[in-house]
């Protein structure tokens, strides 16, 4: 049964679900390799189309004084000469917090030539990609003035020194990155937008707490798995991180009893048998399916006998889904999904 809004309804002895979602499909080995642009354990994650209401606004002029080129001190004690009003920014995989704070890249994160953050392409529309790992040659031809790089991972091996030789290369530094708030908050200051990034956490948070007031009469005392089923294999999200964070800080839903230890996981999607899925308590899953069309998993037995399965309450993401995600964008529409289906 498909439900408005993009979900897609499973059941317990219907056949394997129909999904749209895509966009991981060929970026899954990329994901778990770089745990989707925080750079944390191989097994992490942790980016088209909802117009730009959807976000919190980001609109808003900012009131700071006009800027001056300064130096600040990045992640790894580097000296960085900060650019004043850059216009042509690279912030590879930081594209949310750039969008939130109305700066649109000269190129964006992809990988293999292809796989992009999906629920940013109405935003990011006409911007080129640029390969992951920022090749030294793509970073030069794309001739910017301010780079911003997540963590220190990115620029070793000498890749610091050949970046900066080129436009000047501030590390936010992993501890940064973790958070997305936090991300928000330290690129603002770089972009002379400080303004404009706490109002986006300001709308954000009134945001979650509309939400979660809505919620309240129907999944509010609920328990909630976030699954994201990917080469066959099943992975349960970190608290802390993407929807995640969302779910179970910014919303305070429950977590289900064997997924209760992971917010104390290093990794941002931490594997998990089908065998322990089978002992899975929740009221309700979130599915990110990336394996479309193949059957396997899904019709397993020990699947359709979890409780949350075999009472329908299992909601699949489609491509536009920003669950596996950081960022105010992102955020905001993971809560927009939890909403669509609270509702009916």
């Amino acid at each position: 049964m498909k439900i408005s809004g993009g979900f897609r309804l499973s059941t317990s002895n219907k056949k394997s679900i129909k999904i749209t979602f895509t966009v991981l499909s060929v970026c899954a080995a990329a994901l778990l390799a770089t745990a989707c642009g925080s750079n944390n354990n191989a097994t992490g994650t942790t980016s088209p189309s909802a117009a730009a209401s959807t976000a919190p606004a980001a609109t808003a002029a900012a009131t700071q004084a006009p800027a001056a080129e300064y130096t600040l001190k990045d992640a790894m004690g580097h000296d960085v000469k900060v650019p004043a009003n850059p216009k042509a920014v690279i912030a590879s995989y930081l594209e949310d917090p750039l969008l939130t704070l109305g700066v649109k890249p000269v190129v964006q994160w992809s990988v293999k030539g292809g796989s992009v953050q999906d629920y940013l392409q109405t935003q990011l529309s006409g911007v080129p990609i640029i390969p992951s790992d920022l090749p030294v040659e793509s970073v030069l031809k794309t001739a910017p003035d301010f780079m911003i790089v997540g963590s220190e991972s990115q620029v070793e091996k000498g890749l610091y020194d050949q970046y900066s030789k080129i436009v000047p290369t501030y590390v936010l530094g992993t501890e940064t990155t973790g958070d997305f708030r936090k991300t928000l908050l330290k690129m603002g200051e770089l972009l002379n937008k400080t303004d404009v990034a706490n109002k986006a956490l300001a709308d954000y948070d009134q945001k979650a707490k509309d939400t979660k007031a809505k919620l309240a009469p129907t999944i509010g005392d609920k328990k909630v798995a976030i699954l994201w089923l990917t080469n066959k294999n099943f992975y349960v999200v970190n608290g802390k991180v993407a929807s995640g964070a969302v779910v179970y800080g910014d919303l305070g839903l429950q977590m289900p009893n064997i997924l209760a230890v992971l917010p104390d996981a290093k990794a941002n999607w931490v594997p998990i048998s089908l065998e322990k899925l089978a002992q899975l308590d929740a009221d309700y899953v979130f599915l990110v399916n990336s394996d479309k069309g193949q059957a396997g998993n899904l019709e397993d037995p020990l699947w359709k006998n979890i409780p949350a399965v075999k009472s329908n309450r299992v909601y699949e993401m489609d491509r536009q889904s920003s669950w596996l995600y950081n960022g105010v964008i992102a955020g905001t529409r993971v809560m927009d999904d939890i909403l669509k289906v609270s509702i009916k």
